[in-house]
């Protein structure tokens, strides 16, 4: 197998089709059908399922990808690195996140990035705290914009504190009407997201041995925000979130307060790309200046 192979078959999985795999590596679809018969052949084992909606890993396929995922990066890296040294700012910088942080930070930090480093290019993954870690750690993106909560051994460079907040239908009144405790949330119907999601709002909930009654399990918080509104019920969210989404709702700050840490994760940092690394620096500038 050859590094080209490697290069064949991550873009195969990152297309979803052997021909768009070919067109973007500048191949014939029979060089690209070759060499992948020749790595089958020479594990021995399928790779990829072809059907009629594209193609999928076989078992085999799933176990060895990371590890193409890894050889192709590092590839990447070291390609960026020799263009660094001749005095090219190029590359690709892949950052994943979840709603709220693309919602809120990545169109400024993409346009800003963008006017900085022309030549490098971002792609953005948008999914869910577990996604965020996942793709790390498989090499399918660079940096992750994430809680320090959800991060899992991962290196976590942190960014700023981002205040929990509770959000009421219109009309819901606290006992201190100012803030809302612990004890005004027993009993109360709840909008709660996945886990995947909301890594931090049950910790509050587990820290305060809360028990709540939930109503609505909500994948994304924009729903979620939604389904208070039409009074389904009660929900803790980030306040960033609700710096960026205006919805018909009353805020009202936790006492004891509660915070989450959003930070960047990644593998190790000594190996990232130079237009990670560039990103990473970036990001932190970014957010500092927002925060003042």
């Amino acid at each position: 197998m050859t590094l080209l192979s490697y290069e064949i078959f991550q873009t195969i999985l990152d297309q979803g089709s052997f021909a768009k795999a070919a067109t973007i590596l500048h191949l014939t679809p029979s060089a690209v059908s070759h060499s992948i018969s020749s790595m089958e052949e020479e594990i021995g084992f399928p790779l990829f399922i072809r059907n009629k909606s594209g193609v999928q890993l076989t078992s085999a396929g799933e176990q060895i990808s990371p590890h193409i995922q890894k050889i192709v990066s590092a590839n990447n890296n070291l390609l960026q690195v020799v263009s660094q040294m001749k005095g090219m700012n190029t590359g690709t910088v892949k950052i994943g996140c979840t709603n709220t942080v693309c919602l809120t930070w990545i169109p400024d930090i993409i346009r800003t990035f963008g006017a900085k480093f022309p030549q490098i290019s971002i792609e953005v993954y948008q999914g869910s705290y577990t996604d965020t870690v996942n793709w790390v750690k498989n090499g399918i993106i660079d940096l992750g914009i994430l809680s320090e909560n959800a991060n899992e051994g991962l290196s976590f460079i942190p960014l700023c504190k981002d205040p929990l907040v509770c959000v009421t239908p219109k009309g819901y009144m606290p006992k201190d009407t100012t803030k809302m405790t612990p004890d005004d949330l027993k009993n109360q119907p709840f909008v709660i997201q996945q886990d995947s999601c909301d890594r931090d709002i049950i910790s509050f909930l587990d820290t305060h041995s809360l028990s709540i009654r939930a109503n609505c399990h909500i994948l994304d918080d924009q729903s979620a925000l939604t389904m208070v509104e039409c009074g389904a019920g009660i929900s803790i969210m980030p306040k960033l979130l609700l710096d960026a989404v205006k919805k018909d709702v009353d805020v009202y700050p936790l006492d004891p307060p509660e915070s989450r840490t959003l930070g960047i994760c990644c593998n190790n940092k000594d190996f990232l790309s130079p237009a990670a690394t560039e990103m990473i620096e970036h990001i932190r500038e970014y957010v500092s200046n927002i925060e003042k």
